[in-house]
């Protein structure tokens, strides 16, 4: 093989083993591998999906390497990611690995392979970083490497839609390298572009092009009930040329949609965070091979995954920015002529948004406590420190990303500890992210009401200079994109149907937790409960309006009756024994629902109504640690003297949250002679 002599002949060499032959590179690819290889420069590569940036790596890889310079260490966020760049720097003629959570038996060898130089390419995880020992080990390898590459950069930034702590830990651990560091990102306007070069650094060289995707026609369906838009999605997919993703807001519905498909005969597979590494491979591959019609996925099968023939984007719910629409949509339409996206926007976008919206902020009191608890001499587990601050884990490890990136907290095995650093909270930074993404918010509403050219509107809130409209998107065009949008009565009537057939099943708790008032050990109390319904689902207007109401009318409580005694007659089947009484847990949210619907199923069952439990004291506290939930909860809710009982017991609820109420109430009745307690509640809140 004749030697490479210049970076242009990596560049020619590289295009041609990703894409294949008469493939030319880009101008701004060329420039991009130039400066880093001949100029040693730090460069920020904003182009479209599919623009072909990692291929910019690979060759600045190759000539790098073809020097004498070590290898490329590339962070990124996102495990199918890295496996779709493992096979591109294989394609490229380059020996990789990976380090992440799902590998660690590897680990070993893969810095062995680093240290005898016998590796080209390292693709190691963000969340890796947040250990001490694995950065100090990073840092010490990053002395030697050729090139440093970070990928979806905007998760750098504070301001780009998928930003994450850990992510940013990067620039304090990595940063520091001698060698050129390329960031690349399609999803970035001006100021994550401006936030990411100052991260980068002052001489940082911003190559940014049009975002403009020819192959994509972009689509809405505005004002389909949730019902609805699981009707659309099953007319649609059968019409609907090649494979594609649709994408889910949550774990729940994405899983929920997935059965509903499979049940109507539809070859899908489902793709969520909660999925173990080994599916979600396996699912990749199926969706790359075109061995099922669709994947229904939540945000994780996102950033990265490269499929070039995928044939459509559905959104089942709206996306809180713009720019994370465009990511999203960004998988189709690759390597073919024709994809399409549509956007299907949900009644219940909105509090979505807030939810994860404020999720990451920290509270500078509830951080204060947690400080103060934390010693800077013993590590504490999560788990301790809940006890000890009384806050839930999942707020608890928020906030701990964010003390971890500033400097005032960090990890030591088995545990955290506060490194004494003084932290201060910084209020006009987190208020301009809460301004900033009510306005992306807003811009994502306007996109869903479809005022404008879509596909103009997008590059607009990427801060894209390309001008005009698309004349191919619905509101260009004045048709839909993915065929009819009108709804067959029947296939509406079939989702109905099928939505209002599904249990939501509850788990019942298995150990009480520290402190609680008494109550120790192995839980004694509940079986294996259902909930009529899982959130504000839509298909129960009746009971979700009961549930919310203050005082629901007797024609919404009969409504809810009727949800009842539909899901006792499923779930009966599975039961040990008949239940022998009726029962319900008061509310002092929703008044008298409880015992309304308690009282209506007794009487259909022919079964005795036990008023079992009396309100004692204050209501307990939301949103706290479950110590903290089940302290207050032991003395406020008690048993009504003199209760005594035999046999199973149904009890009725109308929310299950935490599921620390009913497992209080459970094991009181228990306690009064129960032989089984069976809960059974209106819903189960997110």
């Amino acid at each position: 093989m004749t030697p490479l002599t210049s970076t242009a002949d990596h560049v020619a060499r590289t295009i041609t083993a990703m894409a294949g032959a008469g493939a030319v590179a880009r101008d701004d690819q060329l420039a991009a591998v130039q400066a880093l290889v001949d100029d040693r420069r730090r460069v920020l590569v904003v182009q479209a999906t599919g623009w072909g940036k990692s291929a910019v790596y690979w060759a600045a890889t190759a000539a790098l390497r073809a020097q004498g310079h070590g290898p490329t260490l590339v962070v990124s966020p996102l495990l199918a990611l890295m496996r779709d760049q493992v096979s591109a720097a294989t394609r490229a003629g380059l020996r990789s690995a990976t380090i992440n959570s799902t590998n660690a038996d590897e680990w070993g060898a893969v810095f062995d392979q680093m240290a005898n130089d016998t590796l080209d390419v390292l693709l190691i995880s963000p969340e890796r970083l947040a250990s001490a020992s694995f950065a100090s080990r990073i840092e010490a390898l990053a002395g030697g490497i050729g090139l440093l590459v970070v990928d979806e950069a905007h998760c750098i930034s504070d301001w780009g839609f998928d930003f994450r702590p850990d992510y940013q830990r990067i620039a304090k651990v990595l940063l520091n390298t001698n060698a050129p560091v390329l960031a690349t990102t399609a999803t970035a306007n001006m100021r994550v572009c401006v936030d990411v070069g100052t991260q980068l650094g002052n001489d940082t060289l911003t190559l940014r092009g049009d975002l403009t995707r020819t192959s994509l026609r972009l689509g809405v369906v505005a004002g389909l009930s949730r019902v609805e838009r699981f009707a659309w999605v099953h007319d649609r997919l059968g019409a609907l040329e090649g494979s594609g993703i649709v994408y889910a807001q949550t774990v729940a519905d994405a899983n929920l949609l997935t059965a509903f498909l499979d049940d109507q005969g539809h070859n899908v597979a489902a793709y969520t965070g909660a999925h173990d590494s080994d599916h979600r491979q396996r699912v990749e591959s199926l969706l790359r091979d075109n061995a099922v019609k669709a994947v229904v996925a939540t945000s994780a099968l996102g950033m990265g995954y490269d499929k070039p023939d995928l044939a459509f984007v559905i959104h089942v719910g709206s996306p809180s920015s713009p720019v994370a629409y465009y990511q999203q949509v960004g998988r189709a339409g690759r390597a073919i002529d024709d994809a399409v996206a549509v956007l299907l926007p949900s009644e219940a976008d909105d509090a979505l948004w807030n939810y994860f919206a404020t999720a990451g902020i920290p509270d500078p009191a509830k951080v204060d406590v947690l400080l103060a608890a934390m010693s800077s001499d013993e590590p504490m587990s999560t788990q301790s420190l809940e006890a000890a601050t009384g806050f839930r884990r999942s707020k608890i490890d928020a906030m701990l990303s964010v003390l971890h990136v500033d400097g005032a907290v960090e990890r030591r095995s088995p545990g955290w500890v506060a490194t004494g650093a003084d932290w201060v909270f910084d209020a006009d930074k987190y208020a301009t992210l809460r301004e900033v993404r009510a306005t992306e918010e807003a811009l994502m509403r306007s996109y869903a009401r479809g005022e404008a050219c879509l596909e103009g509107f997008l590059r607009q809130a990427l801060d894209d200079a390309t001008d005009g409209v698309c004349g191919r998107c619905s509101v260009c065009t004045g048709t839909s994109v993915a065929g009819t949008v009108s709804l067959d009565s029947a296939t509406v009537e079939t989702a109905s149907l099928w939505l209002r057939s599904r249990d939501t099943i509850i788990e019942p708790r298995k150990m009480w937790p520290p402190k609680s008032a008494g109550r120790k050990g192995r839980i004694v109390g509940a079986v294996q409960g259902r909930a009529v319904m899982f959130g504000a689902d839509t298909s129960f207007n009746d009971v979700v309006t009961a549930v919310q109401a203050t005082h629901p009318s007797e024609a919404d409580v009969e409504a809810c009756v009727a949800a009842c005694l539909a899901t006792l007659g499923r779930w009966r089947s599975s039961w040990d024994a008949r239940p022998v009484a009726v029962s319900f847990v008061a509310s002092r949210r929703t008044g008298q629902l409880a015992r309304r619907v308690a009282t209506g199923v007794a009487a259909a069952g022919k079964l005795p109504l036990v008023e079992a439990f009396r309100l004692d004291g204050p209501r307990p506290s939301v949103n706290v640690a479950s110590a903290v939930r089940v302290g207050e909860l032991v003395p406020s809710l008690q048993l009504i003297d003199g209760v005594e009982l035999s046999g199973p017991v149904l009890v009725i609820d109308d929310r299950y949250s935490t599921g620390w109420t009913m497992t209080v109430a459970a094991a009181l009745l228990r306690d009064a002679g129960a032989s089984a307690v069976l809960p059974l509640v209106l819903t189960q809140t997110p």
